[in-house]
């Protein structure tokens, strides 16, 4: 698969290397033509940098590795060559208080999608930190970290899908795009858990036998 990333930071790096020992062919695209191609060296495997638009352009699925706010802006400017492209969107709208900075507007997945309205969002990847999607791969008590997607375009999820499984994860269908707020929530919570109090958020849910009551005898 063609995967263009925009951005060049900690996630751009964790999954773009991942996908590039997987056999993807990447294209690293950033403002910096030299952090872009510091960062596709790294990753290697053949990946190449270029441009944002560069980028875009040459892709099946492009990931937005970019701070909420700064994507919405580079997605629009490249509205032309993204259209009929997956948008794999992995922000976390998240400001000070871990508190949403969409507030009760639309999410941050939303806004990449009327950014670029011939693109395919699919909301992925924002629930953890970059350190864990760098492990080779994300297993946690004998069982792979499972990963939801929200998106409303079929083929656009599939192919999140066969990426998702690259990195040794699960996948787990979260609905469709209109339910993204939902993720970018849940990662708020989370993140104000984990930093906030150091509590540990697996601990609040139930396993799946019990998410209804228990049994009864």
């Amino acid at each position: 698969m063609r995967i263009g990333i925009l951005g060049t930071g900690n996630m751009a790096d964790a999954l773009g290397t991942h996908w590039a020992r997987a056999g993807h062919r990447l294209t690293v695209g950033g403002r910096n033509p030299s952090r872009a191609r510091q960062l596709a060296e790294r990753i290697g495997h053949g990946a190449r940098s270029g441009d944002l638009r560069a980028a875009a352009a040459d892709a099946e699925v492009v990931l937005v590795a970019l701070p909420f706010g700064t994507g919405a802006e580079v997605v629009r400017a490249l509205a032309e060559p993204l259209a009929g492209r997956a948008l794999v969107d992995c922000a976390n709208p998240v400001g000070p208080g871990f508190r949403l900075l969409t507030g009760h507007g639309p999410s941050a997945a939303e806004q990449l999608a009327a950014a670029a309205p011939g693109a395919h969002v699919v909301k992925a990847f924002n629930l953890c930190h970059e350190d864990v999607w760098r492990m080779r791969p994300p297993v946690f008590d004998g069982r792979p970290l499972a990963v939801p997607l929200c998106g409303d375009d079929p083929t656009a999820l599939e192919q999140v899908t066969t990426l998702v499984r690259d990195l040794g994860c699960t996948p787990l269908a979260a609905g469709p795009l209109d339910r993204a707020g939902l993720l970018e929530a849940t990662a708020a919570l989370f993140i104000g858990l984990w930093v906030g109090t150091e509590a540990d958020a697996q601990a609040i849910a139930p396993p799946l036998a019990y998410a209804s009551g228990p049994a009864e005898s």
